[in-house]
């Protein structure tokens, strides 16, 4: 039991370090000179606000636990390509990346706070976000990508996200130090979204 306790407090140390270096390459993302498929995939993770996000709201989710693991972050998903449609016809959405900026701030904070939101809550809290994101997605595909291949991965790339945040959570609400670990990350997560708002 005390080995799992490690190496569980090793992975989140090293989520945790992870997390503090990205707000240095908050401005890093965008198109990345491929089209279509590998460009949406590329552009959640190349993204630090877009990635410190995704990952948090699988963090989240563990930590509610019960249905929040897989309703939450497929919640976040449907709402995002929702979203990413809007972008792609030219829809306008006022502050999308105030938007963007917030939500790394508030699921750092939710996070922080441990407290075992509502299933429904979470869910509207989530997909709010969402909305900025997916509209983020798709305004920035690049001008000669295909939409629908473009839009698939983004959309699996952000399942991927959320897949390593929920397992992560998963084996830190296990045990108590890989808890403590979940609430500073969220912590540093909220440090993170303070910076991308100021940034904006």
């Amino acid at each position: 039991m005390r080995k799992t306790e490690t190496r569980t407090a090793a992975i989140l140390s090293l989520l945790v370090i992870g997390i503090a270096m990205l707000p240095a390459l908050a401005h890093a993302h965008g198109n990345t000179g491929d089209n279509g498929f590998i460009s949406g995939l590329r552009h959640p993770v190349f993204g630090p606000d877009h990635l410190i996000a995704m990952v948090t709201v699988g963090l989240l989710s563990a930590q509610i636990g019960g249905s929040a693991i897989w309703t939450v972050p497929s919640t976040f998903v449907i709402v995002m390509v929702l979203g990413g449609m809007l972008g792609l016809k030219g829809i306008s959405l006022p502050l999308v990346e105030y938007g963007i900026a917030v939500s790394v701030l508030a699921l750092g904070i939710a996070l922080a706070a441990a407290k075992r939101l509502p299933v429904a809550l979470a869910m509207v809290f989530v997909g709010i976000f969402a909305i900025f994101h997916g509209h983020a997605h798709g305004t920035e595909m690049p001008r000669l990508a295909e939409p629908a291949l473009y839009a698939v991965g983004f959309s699996l790339a952000t399942a991927g996200l959320h897949i390593v945040g929920a397992v992560t959570g998963y084996l830190a609400v296990h045990n108590t130090s890989g808890a403590r670990l979940l609430r500073l990350a969220g912590f540093i997560i909220a440090l993170s979204g303070t910076y991308f708002v100021m940034q904006v």
